[in-house]
């Protein structure tokens, strides 16, 4: 099986943060774009990176496109990541020495930190950073990608190797983009709708009173782990966090109290 590994990113209309990210991966074997018919410069800058690609129909989040991009990959091997996400060289480097040898390994979770663009360069805090870990490194034989809005890939066959974490940037950052308040807000309205949809699909039980705790808790958990660290900005977008879950379940509660469609409502 070949060692080569094709780096896979979808995009939209993200011009303003997609030349940092593919900086930071020119030097894999094989960029591939995933494009949902960007209408600004998003192909353009893509091309300049020798990338591969791919377009699919324009569904407002990335996931239904996932499996798509990740069978138009050329190498057996591929890495995920989102455009708005940096890897440095450090973590190149693990990534590499994993594929050489994976043994019974066919896919690894990779932790990542939440990091504003100013704060992406300093070194990895093994105390104040508590990263979470995603499965984007896999075999894209084995993998499977649900299209519901933030959901995670299933690794079909083989275990799942966890990348240690280390303070030599061996960390995935999620560099936070600079959106105005408005554009958060919009973002998550329609975000919450798919979520919404994902709830309904799984026949969900939505308790308000115990939500709107959870959304709080959500809020002071995040601004402990690393808001606290960028100050007044970092609160605000642990609250916006907490909100995105309140808001979620509000519409959800809100579907559910919808009588039921008639036959004659369909028809109508």
């Amino acid at each position: 099986m070949s060692t080569k590994i094709s780096v896979v990113i979808h995009t939209f209309n993200c011009e303003n943060i997609l030349r940092d990210c593919l900086e930071r991966v020119k030097d894999f074997d094989e960029i591939v774009i995933c494009d949902m018919y960007s209408d600004d410069k998003t192909l353009d800058i893509a091309k300049e990176y020798n990338a591969k690609i791919v377009m699919f129909e324009r569904s407002g989040y990335a996931e239904p496109a996932r499996n798509f991009a990740i069978q138009s990959a050329s190498n057996d091997w591929v890495l995920v990541i989102d455009s708005d996400e940096w890897i440095k060289e450090p973590l190149q480097q693990k990534i590499r020495e994993f594929v050489e040898n994976p043994g019974e390994y066919t896919a690894a979770r990779i932790g990542r930190r939440a990091v504003g663009k100013q704060e992406a360069d300093r070194p990895y805090d093994l105390v104040l950073d508590k990263p979470e870990y995603i499965i984007r490194l896999f075999r894209k034989d084995v993998v499977d990608w649900p299209p519901e809005v933030h959901s995670t890939p299933v690794i079909k066959s083989g275990k799942i190797y966890n990348f240690p974490y280390t303070n030599e940037g061996c960390v995935l950052d999620h560099v936070s983009a600079d959106m105005s308040y408005r554009d958060v807000i919009e973002k998550f309205n329609r975000y919450t709708d798919f979520e919404v949809e994902k709830l309904a699909r799984k026949n969900k039980k939505i308790n308000i009173y115990y939500t709107y705790f959870q959304s709080i808790w959500r809020t002071f958990e995040m601004f402990f782990k690393w808001g606290y660290k960028s100050g007044v900005d970092g609160f605000i977008w642990c609250v916006f966090m907490g909100f995105y879950k309140f808001l979620s379940r509000v519409k959800y509660y809100e579907y559910l109290k919808k009588p039921p469609e008639t036959d004659s409502d369909k028809h109508s």
